[in-house]
């Protein structure tokens, strides 16, 4: 049973009929309004979805926000399928001084005009958008007609033309396309890059005619689908920056569905959005000076258009006041706080009124825990397994229906997916090449460091090929081809330090790796003896896992990344070893280490094991203290800490509990391996950030490591402990999958500017945030903290430094 089947409940509800009904008798123009009162949760899209199967045409859904709207489009899709279920975002990344094109937003932009285009009275075409979106004009009808290359396979057409084409609508011909905009003809084989797709397109020839078409992988360059025809469209953007664009809404046939949420809402976003958007708001993109009001729709505009649809309108701040209402009888999934005896006792009340219950996940095995967690809590219940999830359950009185998510349940963080189609690799390719500055060092794997010379042409054989310039010694010159890039990195050494440049021809590059691989086998060979021993002595190998850690690792408020799922079993497998565990984590700061940590920490403790928690510095102690006793608090297990910001006295006790067993995890600093320091029974040994300790800590850190299992983690390890873990000689695993929804970091580079500055912090105070603003000269703070004030008087300000 899936998401489909929840919707199919859906068909026998009195207010689809009559919404139907509705439909029925109202005109597909003006007086056509209607209320949808008392849906809770994910109602919505379980009664839209049916009400959608049972009347096709396009239909339209506004949400007030971005991340609501994105929820939405993920419940729908589940419901509906992807293929008739489209996102239209914003075509703009929005700073402080500018706003500049997201290429992936207007793929999706560009996808739901082309579609638009083609969609028949008997499709069905679900859209979901937002104010900032919507209010963003697109290009004409005639335009986009204008400005459309369509390719079917069996037609006739040249090569010439196509360059031709593609050079008018401002494509750039590369060697290799790798990103939308760009196109590539090597033979009878033409590369394009359409905004329209989200793949590129290789269309194959045989003499003048299309042979076939297919999309395929950019990083690999594998074709994936074979297609019977497509649609080449340009940066539809640029275009409306140098002509007047329409409105979406003016693109839309009357005949299109309107849904709202809360419609008074986005209106005010629209209009607050327009007033406080740049007078010259595309400058930077078309290269034209045009106004606002040319590329952005304003709140009057906006509703004059939509009242040329049918209205429906949710949630609730309603816009049309004479409307029809449709009353629902739905409540919202109550809040457990993780609390499974008053989950199962509410499970239990529902099914005595003969309510059915689904519990819906889209991971099998939290479906799994569940039921083991709720075998052992009374009163025993049953439950319709859904391994497919909606974003917010609840409970709908009329079908008498009880949905629990398990996100809610755990108050885990519900991850989106919108653009999956845009996730690159971490392979090195030529778009990264050209992030490189000119003079930036790289090194070559068999010619070794050289200079970035910048991207160049060379002519090879009558063919003009695009190659990278490497500037070695003696300004020898080094072009190697873009089929060449696994053997081009970036330059990682010293900070501030320059690195020797080598001379082409000769043998200095070859001798320095010999010598280097020389010198890492010798400690290798050390190591491995090493390895060899700590893996004969006797350890203690601790049980599988209890229902106590799935519970814990259950109530993880986020979803776990596969790499972090991958590293939890790992290093828990390792811990039933019946000899000492040596494992390293390695990942950026926020990508859950820490989680990995607390998970075998407690499986430590569940096998009546002590645990200490090594850092390097007092406020890591104190942050890492918070963390785990915040986990860790519903369950049997005493966490206390140990570094100079205790007491004397404090610290004699808790030197007493540890020695007696008291206290089963215990965090703090170098002050974790003095000799005062006893421990009743310890087992598990985590050390973060291992790279800051200095050696005496690290001399004694190794007899306390002998037979007890140690786990370290580091967002940089030092290059000894990472070549031991290549090696094989410790255990290695690699988070490198950041959390779900992870806003990538924006950084700009300005002069001094104190417009910018105020404009800046304005803007992240608004939305709730805070604001480090860095200076380089401590006698100067509280002159720097003053003229913060008289920019920004309604800022509260404080220095910290050291």
């Amino acid at each position: 049973m899936d998401t489909t089947d929840l919707t199919a409940l859906y068909k026998s509800h009195s207010q689809t009929e009559s919404f139907v009904s509705w439909v029925k008798t109202t005109k597909t123009t003006n007086n056509g309004h209607l209320r949808l009162k008392g849906l809770s949760g994910s109602s919505v899209s379980l009664f839209v979805s049916s009400c959608i199967n049972n009347i096709k045409g396009i239909h339209w859904f506004i949400f007030s926000e971005h991340e609501v709207s994105a929820y939405f489009h993920n419940d729908m899709t589940r419901a509906l399928g992807e293929n008739d279920v489209m996102f239209f975002p914003s075509a703009y990344k929005r700073s402080v001084t500018h706003h500049e094109i997201d290429e992936p937003a207007l793929i999706l932009r560009t996808a739901v005009l082309n579609r638009l285009k083609n969609v028949s009275a008997e499709n069905c075409l679900v859209v979901v958008t937002y104010p900032e979106a919507l209010m963003e004009k697109v290009i004409s009808s005639a335009s986009l007609e204008k400005n459309t290359l369509q390719l079917t396979v069996g037609e006739n057409i040249s090569i010439q033309f196509i360059r031709e084409v593609l050079d008018e609508y401002h494509f750039e011909e590369v060697e290799f396309v790798y990103e939308p905009g760009q196109y590539s003809v090597r033979g009878g084989i033409v590369d394009i890059f359409s905004y329209a797709h989200f793949l590129p397109y290789r269309v194959d020839f045989f003499g003048n005619e299309v042979d076939s078409i297919r999309t395929f992988e950019v990083e690999n360059q594998r074709s994936k689908d074979k297609l019977g025809a497509i649609t080449i469209v340009p940066n539809i953007q640029k275009i409306v920056g140098k002509e007047s664009g329409d409105s979406i809404l003016q693109l839309l046939p009357p005949a299109t569905f309107m849904w709202s949420s809360d419609l008074e809402v986005s209106l005010k976003t629209i209009e607050e959005t327009f007033n406080n958007a740049p007078d010259k708001l595309i400058s930077k993109i078309s290269g034209d000076d045009n106004g606002k009001q040319q590329v952005l729709l304003n709140e009057k505009e906006t509703i004059a258009l939509l009242k040329n649809f049918r209205n429906i309108e949710f949630g609730t701040a309603y816009h049309f006041k004479s409307a029809e209402t449709l009353q629902f009888n739905t409540s919202p999934q109550p809040l457990f706080k993780k609390n499974f005896e008053l989950l199962s006792q509410n499970i239990h009340e529902y099914q005595k009124k003969g309510y059915t219950c689904y519990l819906l996940s889209d991971n099998s095995k939290q479906i799994s825990r569940l039921k083991d967690i709720f075998r052992s809590i009374p009163p025993q219940i049953s439950f319709v397994p859904l391994t497919t999830s909606i974003h917010e359950g609840f409970v709908d009185n009329e079908l008498k229906i009880c949905l629990y998510t398990d996100h809610q349940i755990f108050e885990r963080y519900h991850k989106y997916i919108i653009n999956r189609q845009f996730v690159r690799s971490d392979s090195f390719t030529i778009n990264e090449i050209r992030g490189l500055q000119v003079g930036d060092y790289v090194v070559h794997i068999d010619h070794g460091i050289g200079v970035f010379g910048g991207l160049g042409k060379i002519d090879i054989n009558g063919h003009q090929q695009e190659a990278i310039r490497l500037i070695y010694k003696d300004n020898d010159v080094l072009y190697v081809n873009i089929h060449n890039l696994h053997k081009i990195s970036k330059y990682r050494g010293k900070d501030g330090e320059a690195p020797k440049i080598y001379k082409l021809g000769t043998p200095a590059w070859q001798n320095m790796k010999q010598s280097t691989k020389k010198k890492v086998k010798d400690i290798a060979r050390e190591l491995i003896a090493l390895y060899a021993k700590r893996k004969s002595v006797e350890g203690f190998g601790f049980s599988p896992d209890t229902y106590l850690q799935e519970e814990l690792e259950a109530s993880f408020i986020y979803e776990d990344t596969p790499d972090q799922e991958k590293a939890t079993v790992s290093v828990k497998a390792n811990m039933e070893q019946p000899y000492p565990m040596d494992h390293l984590i390695c990942g950026d700061v926020g990508f859950g280490k820490t989680e990995i940590a607390i998970r075998a920490a407690f499986k430590a403790v569940t096998d009546n094991k002590q645990v200490a928690v090594l850092v390097p510095t007092t406020i890591l102690a104190l942050q890492h203290f918070n963390t785990f006793r915040d986990r860790l608090e519903k369950f049997p297990c005493k966490v206390d800490y140990i570094s100079r910001l205790k007491s004397a006295k404090d610290q004699k006790d808790t030197l007493k509990k540890i020695e007696t067993g008291e206290v089963d995890i215990i965090i703090g600093t170098h002050r974790l391996v003095s000799k005062d320091l006893k421990f009743k029974d310890l087992g598990l040994l985590i050390i973060d950030e291992e790279q800051k300790f200095g050696v005496t800590v690290k001399e004694k850190l190794k007899n306390m490591r002998v037979n007890v299992d140690t786990l370290t983690m580091t967002a940089t390890p030092i290059p000894r402990t990472l070549q031991f873990s290549l090696m094989g000689a410790r255990d290695l695993s690699i988070i490198s999958t950041p959390p779900p929804n992870r806003h990538p970091i924006q950084t700009e580079l300005h002069t001094y500017n104190e417009t910018l500055i105020r404009e800046a912090i304005d803007k992240e105070v608004s939305r709730g945030g805070q604001v480090f603003f860095i200076y380089n000269r401590v006698e100067y703070l509280p002159k720097m903290e003053a003229h913060i004030h008289r920019l920004c008087p309604t800022v509260k300000t404080i220095i910290a430094h050291g």
